[in-house]
């Protein structure tokens, strides 16, 4: 014990290097794939395809990024952060040169749908956040989730108005190229997240477990699997907006500008939402803060459907939905270190994203769908405010508390 008191007074409460370089990754993986809507219609113009082909590589990227989150948040917790992250930087590179080079819809679904999504997820808020976790003290805890997603919010914002500038300069060709290019920047400003679940100021306090206990422990759990059912809600309604809102832009008649400027202020708003929700999330009940973030994110697409659509309530619906568009993230994840501990907080938190991501397959793929049809988005927009009512009454219940764990407590 006296060891482990040591241990915590040795490490600063905050590692800057640490939450600055993972703060970049997170931007960097964050951010192309937010602009992703931005290169549907000139690509689509010169390759002839319709909505619903691009809507599905998309939704392969939101699939193949959940599916492999709790895959590498494995094996990062096992052999090492700055391996996994490495990994990211190359497949998310090689995933947008296929993308741009694609002759086929099997090459777009490959390229921008497997290879980017695998890109993603290798260099996740759930890896960054995982290392965070095992190198922050628990009282600041959810402040560094906070600030780790407000970088994310950064590219968002960053990344928007890049694309659609690069896409204006040199086409959608050249532009997935220089974003390309810098995706290889990852594997050096991973270096200082090296590490794996045995280091940090958490592994004296840890429980010994291997992967297969703590995920039976984490399934046989009611507030988990609560956790895991409501992050789907939160996929679904962020990524159907990233993929599709630039497209219904036009659709209602607005400038294609408009659209840029609303995805730079939700990438902006976002950092403001992601930094108050740490804080927020560090002096109250966090099941409560996430209960009010899903009745906001209804009220405010409810009202920017009924009220007449110009460029202002474009422009008020990015900014309110800025701020509560990542917030979800610093108190999901610091729930699930909350209830089972950090030594496998990559893993069961890679789980609870890979829920959000099914939702984000199906918000994706459905608005592309239900578009080609109806010639309308308006059913996938009102199925996302019911999901968001139903995602505040399952985070009601949710207990704030470590897992019990009685079979251990009686062993010591």
């Amino acid at each position: 014990m006296q060891q482990a008191a040591k241990t915590a007074r040795d490490v600063p409460s905050l590692p800057w290097l640490i939450i600055l370089c993972g703060g970049l990754i997170a931007a960097m993986t964050f951010g192309p794939r937010s602009a992703m809507g931005f290169f549907q219609l000139p690509m689509l113009a010169e390759k002839g395809w319709d909505r619903t082909t691009f809507g599905l590589a998309m939704a392969f990227q939101n699939l193949a990024w959940g599916l492999g989150t709790p895959i590498f948040g494995a094996l990062a917790d096992r052999f090492g952060t700055w391996r996994v992250l490495a990994l990211s930087g190359v497949m998310y590179a090689a995933g947008l040169i296929v993308m741009a080079n694609a002759e086929t819809a099997t090459g777009l679904y490959i390229g921008g749908g497997v290879l980017v999504g695998l890109g993603i997820a290798s260099g996740s808020f759930g890896i960054v956040l995982a290392a965070f976790a095992r190198n922050v003290a628990p009282e600041r805890r959810s402040l560094a989730f906070g600030i780790g997603t407000a970088a994310g919010s950064a590219g968002m914002f960053i990344f928007a108005p890049l694309s659609q500038g690069l896409i204006d300069a040199y086409g959608w060709y050249d532009s997935l190229l220089v974003l390309s290019a810098i995706m290889l920047v990852i594997p050096v400003l991973a270096i200082p997240l090296r590490g794996n679940s045995s280091s940090g100021t958490q592994r004296q306090t840890d429980i010994a477990q291997s992967a297969g206990e703590a995920l039976r422990e984490a399934v046989g759990h009611r507030s988990y699997l609560l956790l895991v059912s409501g992050f789907f809600v939160c996929g679904f309604q962020v990524a159907f907006i990233t993929a599709h809102f630039p497209a219904y832009i036009a659709d209602i008649g607005i400038q294609a500008r408009y659209a840029v400027i609303a995805l730079a202020l939700i990438g902006f708003f976002n950092i403001i939402g992601s930094l108050a929700s740490g804080v927020i999330g560090q002096r109250y009940s966090k099941p409560m803060f996430l209960v009010w973030i899903y009745i906001g994110r209804s009220i405010v697409v409810t009202a920017f459907l009924l009220l007449p659509q110009t460029p202002a309530s474009v422009i008020v619906f990015a900014v309110v939905m800025g701020l509560l568009w990542l917030s979800t993230v610093p108190p999901t994840n610091a729930l699930v270190a909350i209830m089972f501990g950090t030594r496998h907080l990559g893993m069961l938190g890679g789980l609870v994203f890979l829920s959000h991501q099914i939702g984000s397959f199906l918000g994706v793929w459905l608005g592309g769908f239900l578009y080609d049809l109806y010639g309308s988005y308006d059913s996938v927009w009102w199925l996302g405010v019911a999901l968001g009512l139903f995602a505040a009454v399952v985070h009601w219940p949710i207990h704030e508390a470590p897992v019990e764990r009685p079979r251990l407590a009686a062993a010591e």
